[in-house]
């Protein structure tokens, strides 16, 4: 088994050195199913943009994914198929103009989403979209109204209690709404033959929620008055929040979604097709696409600062030397990335330095925790002997201590965003787009970096708070659950790991109990595998077959817990090594989301980085 480890790392090593890019990144494909696809056809078509180039090679790649049973998917499991997806997918072909009404695939795709409900049972974003191209009544009531970006901080409920990407997307919503804008074209397809009763204004839940919007309204109104200047003033607070935070390529936040409903929102505003910010906003969106077997794809962002900083600490991890050209490369790129400017995540947190790191490399405002930890992982042996270096290893452990919730857990972007009163509006997916609550996957790895990488004690009172935060949400099963990934097998490795590195004992009761909850799921071939299913089932779904990537975290995990080569240790060890160079579903299977039942991600290098993690610390711990 030696051999095979030491030339399976070696294997990995080579793989991820030779896709490094010039300028010392790596930008493998964020890849997050059709509807990025869908979305670009639709807003080119809306804007009268005729890319025909693109456009068609869009359409193809949405055909490519297309089940025999007409409907779309997110991801493999998920069943017979997802209406949305469908209904994206089917709008957007007849949309392009490539694909007409009574072809055999739309005529499959028709029939699904009748079968299942029609227009009106798609999710409340695809409602959105589909209200502002003409193709479903606007509500007669928004949740929320624009006015609230007008409340104070000290307000029950106020605009920035909303997670930093859900204001994002929910600012350009909000004046939409508002205006109840309809955008269309001599293209504009008719999609009324999907509704099945007639689509009713009431794709929000309102009438259950009259008296939490009814406290919302008597705040607005014992504060502001809600005159028509206070509206008017609500409407120009929210477009300058767009474009104040507008990105140097043009995008909103760097993100698809946000950028998508902001080119609508300034048209609902009197900008026209050709608005320079318009024109620019759509460039930037076009500079995300990517190449994917032979087609392209929209990607939702790029993960270039993400992809980044994983490879570049797995590599070393792996023995490259700081010294290799290939490390040298990747962290002058990362040292570029530290961000300088003040987002938005100083408003809760203003007494702070920024020094942070964001996922993409077109993002400058938008720092995370994740990238954060990452990309000083990545720069750890570096900070000694370069005082660039050491400047922003300083600013960026001085930033990650200070983001710390006062729950004791860590966020993704924002300190103390996390409202309970928000989960009140009903708004689809609301828990995932209006929040960012301490999470396992957070609060271990950031863990697992102070307690491996800095020379904070475990006594310190920041690790002792962290360290309560995941044995108090720990599941009844011994798992942990993780925001970011899926689900339960991410969010367990990642506690496990840094409770391990905070010097927390294997032998405590809930770190055994977390052992053998991962012993238990492990399947007959070695692996482990869990579906997406998870995050809207609030509790762990087998996969039904292995994943690379996740037998990976689950191997990290008892690797770090272990004082020996266990029998289920080295069955997970002997299943990488054949999994690993195997092209089946599982290894496109998305292992992250974004939004639990709409967005999920495929990271392309995650089928390299993790493995080699986690063969490279069994062959350290075990093998000498």
């Amino acid at each position: 088994m030696t051999y095979r480890t030491e030339q399976l790392i070696s294997q990995l090593v080579n793989q991820l050195k030779n896709d490094q890019t010039p300028n010392g990144s790596w930008n493998y494909p964020f890849e997050s199913g059709i509807t990025t696809d869908a979305y670009m056809i639709i807003l080119l078509r809306s804007l009268e943009i005729n890319d025909e180039n693109l456009i068609s090679e869009l359409t193809a790649r949405i055909l490519s994914k297309q089940e025999t049973n007409g409907a779309w998917k997110l991801f493999h499991d998920e069943g017979d198929g997802n209406i949305s997806a469908t209904v994206e997918a089917y709008y957007s072909l007849l949309y392009s103009g490539y694909v007409n009404k009574d072809d055999f695939r739309l005529l499959a795709a028709k029939k699904f989403v009748l079968a299942n409900g029609g227009l009106e049972k798609s999710h409340m974003l695809t409602k959105i979209m589909l209200a502002i191209t003409g193709q479903y009544p606007w509500p007669a009531y928004f949740p929320l109204p624009v006015e609230i970006i007008l409340l104070p901080l000290h307000f029950p409920i106020n605009f920035y209690d909303i997670s930093v990407y859900g204001r994002a997307n929910l600012a350009p919503i909000m004046i939409l709404a508002n205006k109840k804008y309809v955008k269309t074209s001599t293209r504009s397809p008719n999609l009324s033959d999907l509704t099945l009763s007639g689509a009713t204004d009431e794709f929000l839940n309102i009438q259950e929620f009259q008296e939490f919007f009814s406290l919302i309204e008597h705040d607005l109104k014992s504060l502001l008055g809600f005159s028509q200047t206070i509206h008017s003033l609500a409407i120009n607070r929210t477009k300058q929040y767009m474009l104040d935070h507008i990105e140097p390529d043009g995008t909103l936040y760097s993100y698809f979604s946000s950028t998508f409903l902001m080119i609508f929102a300034l048209l609902s505003l009197g900008h026209s097709n050709s608005d320079p910010r318009i024109l620019v906003a759509v460039k930037g969106l076009k500079a995300m696409q990517c190449t994917i077997h032979g087609h392209t794809h929209m990607q939702f962002t790029t993960a270039t600062v993400w992809n980044t900083s994983l490879i570049s600490y797995a590599l070393q991890k792996a023995g490259v030397p700081t010294t290799d050209s290939v490390i040298n490369k990747a962290n002058e790129y990362l040292l570029e990335q530290q961000q300088t400017k003040y987002g938005d995540w100083a408003i809760h947190n203003p007494d702070v330095l920024p020094g942070g790191w964001g996922f993409s490399a077109v993002n400058t405002m938008n720092p995370d925790i994740d990238d954060s930890t990452a990309s000083l992982r990545s720069i750890s042996q570096l900070v000694q002997n370069d005082h660039r270096f050491h400047q922003a290893w300083d600013k960026g452990i001085l930033w990650i201590m200070s983001m710390q919730n006062r729950d004791g857990g860590w966020p993704a972007f924002e300190k103390n965003v996390y409202n309970e009163l928000l989960n009140l509006l009903p708004i689809e997916g609301g828990k995932f787009l209006l929040s960012d609550p301490s999470s396992a996957d957070l609060t271990g790895r950031t863990l697992e970096f102070l307690g491996g990488y800095t020379n904070l004690p475990s006594e310190h009172e920041l690790m002792k708070r962290g360290i309560n935060w995941l044995v108090h949400n720990q599941e009844k099963d011994g798992s942990w659950y993780g925001r970011w990934g899926i689900c339960y097998i991410y969010g367990t490795w990642a506690s496990i790991t840094g409770l391990m590195a905070s010097g927390v004992s294997p032998e405590n009761p809930f770190v055994q109990k977390s052992v053998k909850w991962l012993l238990g799921i492990q399947n007959p071939d070695g692996g482990w595998g869990e579906s997406c299913k998870s995050d809207l089932a609030s509790k762990y779904v087998p996969l039904g077959s292995s994943n690379l990537t996740q037998t990976a975290w689950a191997l990290d995990a008892l690797i770090a817990v272990s004082d020996k080569a266990t029998p289920e240790i080295n069955a997970g060890i002997s299943y990488l090594q054949v999994a690993t160079n195997i092209d089946n579903w599982t290894i496109s299977y998305p292992v992250v989301q974004g939004m639990g039942g709409d967005f999920y991600i495929h990271y392309h290098s995650y089928q390299y980085i993790f493995p080699l993690l986690a063969l490279t610390h069994y062959k350290k711990k075990f093998q000498g």
